[in-house]
């Protein structure tokens, strides 16, 4: 390469790193890394990405709404997800005239205007994308109506019935839902760097629930392997509401547990089948072996602390 062009396209880089404010001058005339910079890579954003979030926890750190969930749930929705580029407007719609008063202030404190929404529903158009501010403005919507499958996966509705009640391919939900712990804990690493500490800990009280895909109810049940969303519900609802439960049950017992878990149509077909009731008393084992394991720390730390 030219060096005189690689020169030219250094300095037009650095410019640009400079007007982002992922990158400044020091004393001795050396370019330096800013705070954002380092949250920036740390988190595994672009420069552009870096710069979009910083504004978004900005705003929140000034009025994070706290009496819902939905702020958080709009947090945790990844900025980029691939597939996601058209909204159904009459989804959208009907969505938003479910929130109540708390998730109004949301839509409200992010720039989403519940008008706007109406009318892109009875126009059929799409989102206008001519300039910076209005790409802007497209990625807070794409990313608000993504919030909500994102908050339907945390309520423990399966991926199939969030699908079909957004429309969209079920690999779009799965894909959101496997890349949405990631990006919460980008955004959590991003607070820790900009020296958010308030912040960060509003975040990671509720990463928990989106490695769980649970109400906070079942935050314990789903510690244990194999016991997730629809499986740690059915074992509170049948009595096994704790890890002390679990760890002194029978393996057996959970075995009608877990086939009760599986889907309908799955249950039926597997109930007879004498392998598949023998996997299941393997994976029994295993859970109950695993909830005594995680019983016996939570004694040893409670021991702990009292002395």
């Amino acid at each position: 390469m030219d060096k005189e062009m690689l020169s030219r396209w250094v300095e037009g880089t650095m410019k640009e790193l400079q007007s982002l404010g992922q990158v400044e001058v020091d004393a001795t005339g050396s370019y330096e890394a800013t705070p954002l910079a380092r949250a920036t890579v740390g988190s595994g954003m672009t420069p552009e990405d870096g710069v979009f979030v910083q504004d978004e926890l900005q705003r929140a750190l000034r009025a994070f709404v706290m009496d819902g969930e939905m702020h958080v749930f709009y947090m945790f929705t990844p900025i980029n997800i691939w597939g996601i580029s058209e909204i159904n407007w009459r989804i959208f719609r009907n969505e938003i005239e479910r929130l109540d008063e708390s998730g109004m202030r949301v839509l409200a404190f992010v720039g989403i205007s519940p008008a706007f929404v109406n009318r892109m529903a009875n126009s059929g158009k799409q989102l206008p994308e001519e300039d910076e501010e209005q790409r802007r403005t497209a990625r807070v919507y794409r990313r608000f109506y993504a919030a909500f499958q994102l908050r339907d996966l945390c309520h423990e509705i399966p991926i199939p019935t969030v699908a079909r009640k957004f429309e969209t391919a079920r690999g779009l939900v799965q894909t959101l839902a496997q890349t949405c712990e990631g990006f919460a804990a980008g955004m959590i690493q991003f607070c820790e760097t900009m020296g958010w500490g308030m912040l960060k800990s509003v975040l990671e009280h509720m990463s928990d629930r989106l490695k769980a895909g649970a109400r906070a109810d079942l935050l314990d049940l789903a510690r244990i392997p194999f016991v997730k969303s629809r499986t740690a519900r059915v074992f509170w609802e049948n009595g096994m509401r704790s890890l002390r439960a679990v760890a002194e049950a029978e393996a057996k017992d959970l075995v009608p547990l877990l086939l009760l878990a599986q889907p309908k149509r799955y249950n039926v077909e597997k109930a007879e089948d004498e392998r598949y009731q023998q996997k299941l008393l393997l994976r029994c084992e295993v859970i109950v072996e695993a909830a005594s394991r995680l019983w016996s720390q939570e004694q040893r730390m409670d021991i702990e602390g009292d002395m």
